[in-house]
């Protein structure tokens, strides 16, 4: 269970993972000592998965909405080897929806969304493959709530 101060060191790293140990330690009212140790508990318990450099994701984020009549291990595993080696694929979701795959491809532009295309439906079966471009971000924020923790 996480007390307030956890959720205080958290929601410190979360908008910048770069603050000082003294720093963090002196917002959070702590020593050095027993703030690293509850940074490395967080660590270790999984709450803090990694500490990354956020790039600015402006450039175009596409998402793809992919529709398959293949429901089997087969076609699972060559869809999830396929993808894993197009390095502008971030991130892929299983839905509970009308599409079956929801992928965030990132790319500069028409003609590398293009290549991107190719690549996945060269390799992989899929019933249907639609693409949504975002006009504005309204809000982007790497932050989880911590109020639920």
């Amino acid at each position: 269970m996480l007390d307030e101060i956890d959720k205080a060191l958290l929601a410190l790293l979360q908008n910048d993972a770069t603050l000082s140990l003294a720093e963090i330690s002196e917002r959070v009212h702590l020593s050095t000592t027993p703030c690293w140790r509850r940074i490395q508990r967080l660590e270790r318990d999984g709450y803090i998965e990694r500490r990354v450099a956020l790039l600015d994701p402006d450039k175009a984020n596409v998402p793809i909405a992919v529709r398959t009549d293949q429901h089997n291990e087969d076609w699972l595993e060559t869809f999830a080897t396929e993808v894993a080696n197009v390095p502008e694929v971030v991130e892929i979701y299983r839905m509970a929806a009308e599409i079956d795959y929801l992928m965030k491809v990132v790319v500069p532009d028409i003609q590398a969304y293009d290549r991107v295309y190719k690549t996945l439906t060269a390799k992989t079966r899929f019933f249907d493959v639609s693409s949504m471009f975002a006009m504005e971000r309204i809000k982007h924020t790497p932050q989880l709530p911590l109020a639920y923790l």
